[in-house]
């Protein structure tokens, strides 16, 4: 490529869109092994969901031992013997690190399973199979894991705010070298860790939703307020407060409609290129 990629694999606090543990490397890396290197930042009173890319025995092992709570997303065609079917629905089943180790039976890994489907909803695939550390249904009933999955999308939301509102027209990382790249890319995410938190300490003073609030008018906010706060010395803390507390009422001045309950099919945006495309079941040319 022309310009400079990066494969990055983040945590993302669901009541805040704060983006933390973040690990980068270049496009080439695989992002399970990037993973590796992010879920040792889990602990325990945290409830940790993934999509179905991620799932695997090693990972799952990896996270587990963090002391969290898993409720990972598996392909529908993952296999999953029933060990014991539960009153809510679910069933404990066991996953294994081999095709030996699961003919064998040994090894294996306990696990509770949530089959479900989408009635009504366009597009929703036949079904939806999630796994759970969480192996007790009174705990944690079928039906609620089921809709708490549906918060797995929130990151991407916020990957979106990331690499699209946050950085405005520009559509390519700058840099030039890699380690300026790295730079560039952990400077983004402190910015984006900064705003957010700007909302969310005003979310709490309001007692509204996170979700109500507008990030990219928050950053035109601080965009704004950011030339009056170079001229204030950092010795002035109560003039530094008055123009903190001003960014936070004007970030409490555009609410939006919450996206948690939004239904949007993925695609792919094709940019434009100054060739024509050749259609479908035409020969190459020969030269």
């Amino acid at each position: 490529s022309a310009f400079p990629k990066v494969r990055f694999v983040t945590l993302l606090e669901n009541g805040t869109h704060v983006l933390w543990a973040a690990q980068m490397d270049q496009y080439s890396t695989n992002e399970l092994a990037l993973a590796e290197k992010v879920v040792p930042a889990l602990g325990k009173d945290m409830l940790c969901l993934a999509d179905r890319f991620f799932p695997s025995c090693k990972l799952w092992q990896m996270a587990a031992q963090t002391g969290a709570a898993l409720l990972w997303r598996t392909r529908q065609n993952a296999r999953l013997d029933v060990d014991r079917r539960l009153a809510d629905g679910s069933y404990l089943s066991r996953i294994y690190a081999s095709t030996s180790d699961r003919r064998h039976q040994r090894n294996g890994i306990v696990v509770r399973a949530v089959d479900y489907r989408l009635d009504g909803v366009p597009g929703a695939e036949p079904i939806y199979r999630l796994i759970t550390t969480i192996l007790e249904e009174k705990l944690a009933p079928a039906p609620e894991l089921a809709a708490l999955y549906h918060e797995r999308w929130e990151i991407e939301t916020a990957l979106d705010e990331l690499k699209t509102h946050l950085r405005g027209a520009q559509i390519v990382l700058r840099s030039k070298t890699p380690e300026l790249v790295r730079q560039e890319f952990f400077g983004l995410l402190m910015a984006h860790f900064a705003i957010r938190g700007l909302m969310h300490e005003a979310a709490l003073q309001a007692g509204e939703d996170p979700d109500r609030l507008s990030f990219l008018h928050a950053v035109r906010v601080v965009q704004r307020k950011m030339t009056r706060s170079g001229a204030i010395p950092p010795r002035n803390k109560k003039a530094l407060a008055v123009l903190h507390k001003a960014v936070l009422a004007e970030i409490l001045q555009d609410r939006v409609v919450s996206s948690r309950n939004r239904l949007n099919p993925r695609g792919v945006k094709r940019k434009m290129s100054n060739y024509t495309l050749r259609p479908r079941g035409r020969q190459p040319t020969r030269r």
